[in-house]
């Protein structure tokens, strides 16, 4: 081999450390920055919100993601839009069964139901971008394959949802579904839209003091049934 072709490889090994770092630091740092904001009690939990979102708009601005890369694209769209069918589905015997054994507590109107679930469905969406955006791309240039990076992601997602357990148990099976959906479509429309559609059923259908209102972290130990207006995680 010649001098200059050993220069080459020797370069791109170190190319390959140093983006392996980065994506480790941005991994490491983005995860303990929304734990941050889990855990933190509030006024304090303002504050760690927006250092939080700054730093991981930063990640996902200076690593230059493509539309496709992200899934923000038309592309499969149509292919992908049984999901959206099967969360409906899902989310209608959910409905049926809570109004069936009397768990139901669905909002009153539909403006009621728009303005208190709205919130969520942004949440839905954040959340969708961060574990396919900004963590299962890294997950998969760190690990050995596509199945390994989903898994990884998916426990990254689960413990983010920690102490409720039903929102653990529920997030296991939801992030490891998305992850590999994602993987396949490479489309994210659908997969916001059905989480939004899973959430909400999950929230309207299970009572506020089994589930905390929807709440992760700190606000599901701070939780009161006296204060039952759900709140987005």
């Amino acid at each position: 081999m010649a001098v200059g072709d050993i220069a080459i490889s020797q370069a791109r090994a170190s190319a390959g450390i140093t983006r392996e770092r980065r994506d480790l630091l941005e991994l490491s740092l983005g995860y303990a920055l929304i734990l941050v904001v889990i855990w933190t009690p509030r006024p304090w939990q303002r504050l760690s919100y927006l250092a939080a979102t700054i730093f991981l708009a930063a990640v996902l601005w200076f690593s230059h993601p493509s539309l496709k890369a992200m899934g923000l694209r038309p592309a499969n769209f149509l292919r992908s839009l049984w999901l959206i069918g099967a969360a409906l589905i899902a989310a209608a015997i959910a409905v049926l069964v809570a109004a069936r054994i009397g768990t139901l507590h669905a909002p009153g109107s539909l403006l009621q139901f728009v303005q208190r679930y709205t919130g969520y469905a942004v949440g839905a969406c954040i959340q969708q971008v961060l574990l396919q955006g900004l963590f299962l791309p890294r997950l998969l240039r760190l690990t050995r394959g596509p199945s390994h990076a989903a898994l990884l992601a998916t426990a990254l997602f689960s413990l983010a949802h920690l102490p409720n357990p039903t929102l653990t148990v529920i997030t296991i099976f939801w992030g490891l579904a998305s992850c590999l959906y994602f993987l396949r479509y490479r489309n994210l429309y659908a997969l916001v839209v059905a989480h939004a559609i899973l959430g909400t059923a999950v929230a309207v259908c299970v009572p506020g003091p089994v589930i905390h209102n929807m709440r992760v972290g700190l606000g599901y130990l701070t939780y009161s049934s006296h204060h039952p207006q759900p709140r987005s995680h």
